[in-house]
């Protein structure tokens, strides 16, 4: 391959790969959902306190996309009323570093604009 081929390849690839991970992690919600399970196992109500803005059926719908993804464990507690609790499985915990870079961006971008 020439240079100008495996610099395509390897854009393409790189391309190929972000794509594949926002199809999981994409949309408005869904690393909001994981910044707050950062901190721990919380009830369906705390992370709807967490995520500003976010209705309880988008919640609802989101929560069992990233099950089906496997990012998160929806665990049924024996409690009267019943109480479910989420967190990350070890998979979902492998978006630590994605979340602390993209804060990490966030913050610097709105000290840019903002001043």
């Amino acid at each position: 391959m020439t240079e100008n081929n495996n610099i395509k390849h390897e854009c393409n690839r790189i391309i190929r790969a972000v794509h594949d991970a926002m199809d999981v992690i994409g949309g408005k919600w869904k690393i909001s959902i994981v910044a707050s399970l950062r901190f721990g196992k919380k009830r369906y109500s705390d992370i709807l306190r967490d995520v500003d803005g976010i209705s309880g059926k988008m919640l609802s719908r989101e929560l069992k996309e990233m099950e089906a993804d496997q990012l998160i464990k929806r665990t049924v507690l024996d409690t009267h009323p019943v109480t479910v609790v989420y967190e990350l499985t070890d998979y979902g915990e492998t978006l630590h570093q994605v979340i602390h870079h993209l804060a990490d961006w966030g913050v610097a971008h709105r000290k840019r604009i903002i001043g």
